[in-house]
C-alpha cells in the first residue's frame, strides 16, 4: 500500500516486532544510538496518540544462533546466547524510551530478575493498561524459536489487534530488492500466500500462529522516521498479510 486508505484505523493495542538488524543504522552490526533514540520516539510518539504499544526486539545485530550452529556451535546453546542479544537491544530501548519520559517495562521469557522482570501475561497487560510499554525480550524462553515466532505469540496473547514487523525494507518483496532490482513489492499477502511462496518475510511458525489468530500483519520500513505511526493511520508503502476474503 502506498497511500492513505482515507480511513484512520482502530488500533488500541498493537506489538511492534523490531529485528535486530533494525537497530544498526547503517552500521554492519552492533547498535547505532542515534537509530535506537529515533525509534524510541515514533514509538513514544504513537503512544501518546492513546495506542497501547508492546515489542518485541530481536538480537541479529548482535547474535544468531542460527548462524553460529552453521559454523559448528550447538544449535541450542547458539539459540540461549541469541536470546541474551535481544535483552541487550531490549535494555537499550528501554533507556532511549524513558528518556522520551515514556514509562517502561522489560518482560524476559529467561529469569533474570536484577535486569527484568519475568514474563507473566497478566501482569505485562496491566502495564499496558496503565500506559507502559512493555518490551518482551529473549524470545520465547526456547531454543529453535525465532523472535518473529515470539512476537506472533506474544501478539496473541496481548491481544493485539496487529503485529507489525519493523525491518530495513519497506514491505514483502517477490526476492531480494538488495540484490534483485526487478523484485516487486506487494501490497497485500494471504497468510497462505507467504507459506505457498516460501517469502522470507517470517518463518512458518510465527505466519500459522497469526493465521490461526486471524492477526494481521503488517511490514513496512522502520528505517524511516515517523513510520510507525504512519502505517497505523494506513499510510506510506507497507505489505499486509491477512486472511483471505
Amino acid at each position: 500500500m502506498t497511500a492513505s486508505t482515507g480511513e484512520t484505523p482502530s488500533r488500541k493495542r498493537v506489538l511492534l516486532k523490531v529485528s535486530g538488524e533494525a537497530l544498526m543504522g547503517d552500521g554492519a552490526f552492533g547498535v547505532d544510538q542515534k537509530t535506537v533514540e529515533r525509534i524510541a520516539g515514533d514509538v513514544s510518539d504513537v503512544v501518546r496518540g492513546g495506542t497501547e504499544v508492546c515489542l518485541v526486539v530481536g538480537g541479529g545485530n548482535i547474535f544468531r544462533g542460527v548462524a553460529a550452529a552453521a559454523k559448528g556451535m550447538d544449535r541450542a546453546q547458539g539459540d540461549y546466547a541469541g536470546m541474551l542479544a535481544t535483552v541487550i537491544n531490549a535494555l537499550l530501548l528501554q533507556n532511549a524510551l524513558e528518556r522520551e519520559q515514556i514509562p517502561t517495562r522489560v518482560m524476559s521469557a529467561i529469569h533474570m530478575s536484577s535486569i527484568a522482570e519475568p514474563y507473566i501475561r497478566r501482569r505485562a497487560v496491566r502495564h499496558m493498561e496503565k500506559g507502559r510499554v512493555v518490551i518482551f525480550a529473549a524470545g520465547t524462553g526456547n531454543p529453535f524459536f525465532t523472535t518473529d515466532t515470539a512476537a506472533a505469540l506474544r501478539a496473541a496473547e496481548m491481544e493485539c489487534d496487529i503485529l507489525l514487523k519493523g525491518t530495513q525494507v519497506d514491505g514483502v518483496y517477490s526476492a531480494d530488492p538488495k540484490k534483485d532490482p526487478t523484485a516487486k513489492r506487494y501490497d497485500q499477502l494471504t497468510y497462505m500466500d507467504v507459506l505457498a511462496n516460501q517469502l522470507s518475510v517470517m518463518d512458518a511458525a510465527a505466519i500459522s500462529l497469526s493465521r490461526e489468530n486471524k492477526l494481521p500483519i503488517i511490514v513496512f520500513n522502520i528505517g524511516e522516521s515517523g513510520s510507525f505511526g504512519r502505517v497505523l493511520r494506513g499510510e506510506g508503502p507497507f505489505t499486509q498479510i491477512i486472511e483471505a476474503s
